[in-house]
């Protein structure tokens, strides 16, 4: 009888470490994965403030909470399984579908550039729960506005992810895979929205600072409470730009990919490394600028081409439509 409990426990023992094995690997390659899409998660961070700029403060974190709880369910219930049943089954389609998410940031990064040269600025957001209702309808568009513009940026985090896990051979069962992008999904959910609740509320613990700390706290609130307005503000315009360039990106990988036209991707890849290879020690930071900036001049060409089509043409959307009858 002891004999069998002591096999019994040792059976226990290696299961145990075969399990603490399987969760290090996939955490392992769950930082390497989220490591690959680090570009599109300081876009998704950079985007984000501007969706509660301008609101009451005791809002911001509310509304941010509903963002975060959007972004994870967008990435667990639908990107998720949606990318590794492509990947078993259609693995050609990701690419396309990609730069479909890709055409759409470099519209709605184009459409905010185009609103504030024309003056067609979408109506403000309300600042005050005077209008109780009105305020909820306009927070509920502001969430799904944010959480679908999440979506694009959240499918692209994922794909990238699983394409880092397949390029380093890391490949395994459905389970792992499954397991690994649920890691990542969470993670940088976490880190993104994380970072983005802090951003809006630095400005509220400058205050506090201000008030309750010593000398050099004081003095240092007072520069955040400050400073955080113009922050957000950049922040803001960053993220419009960076739309451009993560949707440029997204078109101009996915052009080569599918060899619909590869000529543009090949160009700035040349000229990137071209770049890297005549600037010595500054040859890295150079060539990504490289690439950065031809990504985003492909974007501002694709998402014009879009904002013509939806706003300015005559066959275009409400904007021609309303200028035409004004005429």
């Amino acid at each position: 009888m002891s004999g069998g409990l002591v096999a019994l426990l040792d059976d226990i023992s290696v299961l145990a470490r075969m399990a603490a094995a399987s969760v290090d690997d996939v955490s392992a390659a769950a930082g390497r994965a989220s490591t690959k899409a680090a570009g599109v998660v300081v876009d998704d961070t950079a985007v984000t403030p501007r969706y509660v700029e301008g609101l009451d403060p005791s809002r911001e974190l509310p509304i941010i909470k509903r963002i975060t709880i959007g972004s994870l369910r967008n990435k667990l219930l639908f990107i998720v399984p949606t990318i590794l049943v492509l990947n078993a089954f259609l693995p050609w389609l990701l690419s396309p579908l990609l730069m479909l998410g890709g055409t759409y940031l470099c519209f709605e990064g184009a459409e905010k550039i185009w609103e504030k040269i024309s003056g067609h600025a979408g109506a403000e957001v309300p600042v005050s729960a005077e209008e109780g209702e009105k305020a909820k309808v306009d927070e509920d568009q502001i969430v799904k506005s944010a959480v679908r513009t999440d979506f694009i940026l959240s499918a692209e985090i994922m794909v990238i992810s699983l394409k880092a896990i397949l390029d380093e051979g890391l490949s395994g069962s459905f389970w792992y895979l499954l397991a690994v992008l649920v890691v990542v999904a969470i993670f940088i959910t976490v880190l993104v929205y994380g970072t983005v609740g802090l951003l809006v509320k630095i400005d509220d613990i400058g205050l506090h600072m201000s008030r309750k700390g010593d000398g050099v706290g004081r003095t240092l609130g007072r520069g955040l409470v400050k400073g955080m307005p113009k922050l957000l503000t950049v922040l803001s315009v960053v993220g419009v730009f960076a739309m451009l360039w993560v949707g440029g990106h997204i078109i101009l990988v996915g052009l080569e990919e599918t060899g619909l036209w590869p000529q543009p991707y090949d160009f700035v890849h040349h000229l990137e490394v071209a770049v890297e290879e005549a600037t010595g020690a500054l040859g890295g930071v150079l060539g990504w600028m490289t690439n950065t900036v031809g990504s985003m001049l492909l974007g501002a060409v694709v998402g014009g081409v879009v904002v013509a089509v939806m706003h300015v043409l005559p066959f275009g959307g409400h904007d021609a439509k309303g200028e035409a009858a004004a005429h």
